[in-house]
């Protein structure tokens, strides 16, 4: 019981993550759910930047906005915007933000297609 209710908290997270890259103009949003497929998350949330100003918009979108509707705060945070890849961990939620390119490149919806995606936004 306890772990549904971890893993429902953390879909609201998730969602919330969602709605602050929408307001942001994030490109090409997914939310996969790795409950079943991954030892150290339940969702990830992946979002396109087109710019490193985007991706560090998007990071601070998202941070203020789980902040304000769930009072947590990330994690850690790695990556950078000039970088073209940021990530905040939210324990059971863990947002990867990537420049185009880089997005590419590290093909996280191939390395993880084992989990459902539950939404896409493109």
């Amino acid at each position: 019981m306890e772990s549904q209710q971890t893993s429902s908290k953390a879909l609201e997270i998730a969602h919330t993550m969602v709605e602050a890259l929408e307001e942001k103009k994030g490109e090409d949003i997914l939310l996969l759910d790795l409950v079943d497929v991954c030892p150290f998350t339940d969702y990830f949330v992946i979002c396109t930047g087109l710019s490193d100003r985007t991706i560090r918009s998007l990071a601070d979108g998202v941070r203020e906005k789980v902040k304000a509707v769930h009072a947590i705060g990330a994690r850690t945070l790695e990556g950078d915007a000039d970088s073209g890849w940021v990530l905040l961990d939210y324990g059971d939620v863990v947002l990867h933000l990537f420049s185009p390119k880089l997005r590419r490149y590290y093909q996280l919806e191939d390395l993880w297609q084992a989990g459902q995606v539950l939404l896409r936004l493109q």
